[in-house]
């Protein structure tokens, strides 16, 4: 990897102390939740010492424009089933309940208008290297690294993207980034999907509770999506 390395955070076998008031978002399509997205959470909330972390399906996801999905309140469903009993992780219909494109500045935003009054500013976005290394050409991103911070989570596959370089283009990122300690994401959403197509076994891919709800709604049994999601 060239350029700056990613600051590292507390390791997996320690936990941060919380911090009162700081708020993790974890948004992705979600279809589905799988065990990759609940070890992503978990580690920025314990890296990190995140006092909530919020898993936040998206309504219409801007970067996957004409591939169907499921509905929106059952991507939902999996994600509540998914972090149920989870301490300090909760669903969130956010940006079900906001019309239109589903942007994280705006979730953010939102999430910061909805803080107590004089309550300090502290939500973290928790995302792939994958995903980060395309933030610049997300939805307005000098805004959006303007009000947050990022956890980045390794992706398999994808190496840590070029910070220095990320910087150059985003200015504001300088000093708003930490790396999340733990091996690299390899589920694939859409291997899942395929999977439940033919009715294999989805055991240690998703909560045994996603699982449930996958085959006592008959999902991703007509399509077969082939394109890979981001976790």
């Amino acid at each position: 990897m060239g350029g700056a390395a990613l600051g590292g955070l507390t390791g997996p076998g320690a936990e941060a102390p919380v911090r009162p008031g700081s708020l993790g978002l974890l948004g992705g399509t979600f279809d589905p939740f799988h065990l990759g997205h609940l070890g992503l959470a978990r580690a920025a909330r314990d890296q990190m010492g995140l006092e909530r972390v919020l898993v936040v399906p998206a309504a219409h996801p801007p970067h996957k424009p004409g591939r169907p999905i499921s509905p929106a309140l059952l991507r939902l469903a999996m994600v509540v089933a998914g972090v149920a009993g989870e301490r300090r992780l909760e669903a969130s219909r956010i940006e079900i309940d906001r019309p239109g494109p589903s942007y994280t500045v705006d979730t953010v935003a939102e999430l910061l208008a909805a803080s107590p009054s004089g309550a300090p500013a502290d939500v973290v976005v928790i995302l792939s290297a994958e995903s980060f290394a395309g933030l610049a050409s997300w939805h307005e991103p000098e805004r959006l690294v303007a009000l947050a911070r990022f956890a980045v989570a390794p992706r398999a596959g994808h190496p840590d993207p070029d910070l220095d370089e990320l910087v150059a283009r985003l200015p504001g990122l300088a000093g708003r980034v930490d790396r999340l300690d733990l091996p690299p994401i390899a589920v694939s959403a859409s291997e899942i999907r395929r999977r439940a197509a033919v009715g294999a076994s989805l055991d240690g891919l998703v909560p045994p509770a996603v699982a449930t709800l996958i085959r006592d709604n008959g999902l991703y049994r007509q399509h077969q999506p082939q394109e890979t999601d981001r976790p």
